[in-house]
């Protein structure tokens, strides 16, 4: 089963009534608790206690992302400056030259993701940040890293588009194209903060999937909660479980970057130790060397697609609340998961049984959960900054067995949870 984590919300929450401003509402917020979310089993070093800032700090997102990485030893970074993502880079460029990381202010964005691919082959955790038109540049190299199965982690933070868009306002409008912007076919983990704590909590579990399944992980975040400010606990660094890189037991001559296993994710090669091997975007075998056939295209590109599908179910990360005698579950990612609290306070208090899953994982999407939600509630109804994204992949998985409704707006502001909350009741007739 998917990881499902049902949470009550700090209790002030259910005394706020509708905001008159949704964005300050957003920003005074209690996130959803976090408490149960290490799953200790899955990790096998603690972090560095030289990397670690353990206290409690008063962090925006983007610092708190930038802490959340290092925390899990990231070591080289390599971006672009572009709005509202330039905190992260800041933050980082100050910290690294403390701890013996490597920071590189590149030419543009497709140099960017380059650099990080090549610098996770030369054996170290590597990151980037971005937003807007330099997503889209870093598509391409995103996509030679799905193909060269590369740990990395990239980190978007969502502004309103298309094109320049509004550089300083807050968008959730990237979502498909983090699913399906490079070319070809593939799959791709891709998550969603909904504070600062969890932008720092997030970034470690990013590093650590990227790590456990050896390809780029994406952290969706928004201008929101990019620039909002708030207290950030970080734990003491023998609290911090990493997943450390899988190379090869097996000696020089004998050992191949791309090797079939039995869980789908080859060991890596270390450089600078003996291997001789090859990487290449073009498909190819086992050893990493082109072959140009629809054969091969079939075993490199199932393989690709398999190693995410057959571990979803430890992959997915949803938080779960009121949803067991729920008529209408309200879905969200992000700071809409938030935004959204008012109108469901709102809904409840007149008598609409209201449930809500947040998604901390975005991708894969829950289809499982919301496949069996769709046998039993009236209604499902997706909260998101855009006119319909993972919206489709919802009304997609509801299949007709119920109702599906969008609470959506073009960006540059949050909702007004009054609009949710209309949405809920249009959904409750």
């Amino acid at each position: 089963m998917p990881r499902v984590t049902t949470h009550r919300l700090l209790s002030s929450l259910m005394n706020v009534s509708t905001a008159t401003s949704a964005k300050c509402f957003a920003l005074i917020l209690p996130y959803f608790a976090c408490g149960s979310r290490k799953v200790r089993r899955r990790y096998q070093l603690k972090a560095s206690s030289d990397n670690v800032l353990t206290g409690s700090h008063y962090l925006d997102g983007n610092h708190a992302a930038a802490e959340g990485a290092i925390a899990a030893g990231c070591k080289f970074f390599a971006g672009y400056p572009i709005t509202p993502s330039t905190e992260i880079a800041e933050r980082v460029s100050r910290r690294f030259p403390l701890i013996g990381g490597i920071f590189i202010q590149m030419e543009d964005e497709l140099a960017s993701m380059g650099a990080i691919l090549g610098a996770s082959w030369g054996g170290v955790k590597s990151m980037s940040c971005t937003s807007g038109p330099g997503f889209s540049l870093m598509m391409e190299n995103f996509g030679l890293g799905i193909m060269l199965e590369t740990p990395c982690v990239l980190v978007n933070v969502q502004r309103g588009g298309p094109s320049t868009g509004l550089p300083t306002l807050p968008g959730q409008a990237d979502m498909m194209q983090a699913r399906w912007g490079s070319h070809g076919d593939y799959e791709v983990i891709a998550l969603a903060p909904v504070s600062p704590q969890e932008s720092f909590e997030l970034a470690i579990h990013a590093f650590n999937l990227s790590e456990k399944y050896r390809m780029p992980i994406l952290i969706m975040t928004d201008e929101c909660v990019g620039h909002m400010t708030e207290k950030v606990v970080i734990p003491p660094p023998e609290e911090i479980e990493l997943v450390e890189r899988r190379y090869t037991d097996k000696p020089a001559g004998k050992a191949w970057p791309f090797e079939l296993t039995d869980d789908l994710i080859s060991p890596m090669l270390p450089v600078g130790k003996g291997y001789k091997f090859h990487i290449t975007g073009l498909t190819h075998d086992e050893r990493g060397y082109p072959i140009i056939n629809a054969e091969a295209q079939e075993k490199n590109v199932r393989r690709l697609i398999d190693k995410v599908n057959k571990h979803v179910d430890e992959i997915i990360w949803i938080e779960e609340k009121d949803v067991e005698d729920a008529d209408i579950v309200i879905m969200a990612y992000g700071i809409s998961a938030r935004v959204m609290q008012p109108a469901i306070t709102k809904a409840r208090k007149e008598g609409i049984k209201v449930g809500q899953i947040k998604m901390v994982t975005v991708w894969p999407f829950p289809e499982k959960r919301v496949r069996e939600l769709a046998d039993k509630v009236k209604a499902l109804i997706m909260v998101e900054m855009n006119y319909g994204q993972v919206f489709l992949e919802l009304d997609r998985c509801a299949a007709g067995k119920c109702r599906t409704y969008l609470a959506g707006h073009a960006g540059g502001t949050v909702h007004d949870p009054e609009n949710i909350y209309n949405t809920i009741k249009e959904a409750a007739k």
